[in-house]
C-alpha cells in the first residue's frame, strides 16, 4: 500500500514525497493499463497524469496520512477513463463537405497523379454517399483506421453487427468503384 504524506523530506509540496510520487505514478500507470481500451492507448500517458492530479488533489484536501490502496487507485484510473470517453463522445466532428479537398501530398508537381488522386477521391465519396447510413458509418470508421471492435464501440453497436456492415459495405464499395472504372 502507498501512504500519501502531507509533508516531504525537503518541505511541504503537493502532498506526496518524491519517492512516493514515483511509486504512485508506477501504480497508476499499471491501473490505467488494465482499464484502458486499445482505442485509447495513445492517450494512456494523459490518463496517468490526470490520475496523478486527482490523487494529489485528494492529499491536499485530506488531513494527516491517507492510505492509497491498489483498489482505490484502480477506481481513480477507471473514473479518469470514463471521463475521457465521455469527453470524446461530446466532441462533434464535421464531415468533409463536397467542396473541401484534401491536398495530395504524394504528387509533388505531377499533374497526372494529382488528377488521378482527385478522381479516386471523388469516386470513393460518391460510392460512400450511395451506401445506406449504417454501412456508410461503419465502413468510414474502418477506412479511417479503426478496427471493427473500435468502430463498434464508437457507434455503440454490437461487434458482430458492425463486422457484417463493414464486410458488406466494402463489397459494395468495390463493386461501385469497379463500375466507375476504378480498380485497386
Amino acid at each position: 500500500m502507498l501512504i500519501a504524506r502531507m509533508e516531504l523530506a525537503d518541505g511541504p509540496r503537493d502532498g506526496i514525497a518524491t519517492s512516493d510520487y514515483e511509486r504512485l505514478r508506477i501504480q497508476l500507470s499499471r491501473a490505467v493499463a488494465r482499464v484502458c481500451p486499445r482505442m485509447l492507448s495513445d492517450r494512456r500517458e494523459d490518463l496517468v497524469q490526470d490520475c496523478v492530479l486527482r490523487v494529489m488533489d485528494l492529499t491536499k484536501k485530506s488531513e494527516g496520512e491517507r492510505v492509497l490502496s491498489p483498489s482505490y487507485l484502480y477506481k481513480v484510473a477507471y473514473s479518469a477513463l470514463i471521463d475521457e470517453i465521455r469527453r470524446i463522445r461530446r466532441r462533434r466532428e464535421a464531415p468533409l463537405e463536397e467542396g473541401d479537398r484534401v491536398p495530395a501530398e504524394a504528387a509533388h508537381g505531377d499533374p497526372e497523379a494529382v488528377a488521378a488522386g482527385q478522381e479516386i477521391g471523388r469516386g470513393v465519396l460518391d460510392c460512400l454517399a450511395g451506401l445506406n447510413r449504417d454501412r456508410r458509418l461503419s465502413v468510414t470508421l474502418y477506412l479511417q483506421g479503426h478496427s471493427v471492435v473500435e468502430a463498434a464501440a464508437i457507434l455503440e453497436w454490437p461487434a458482430k453487427k458492425t463486422q457484417n456492415l463493414v464486410y458488406r459495405a466494402l463489397a459494395d464499395l468495390r463493386g461501385c468503384l469497379a463500375s466507375k472504372g476504378i480498380r485497386p
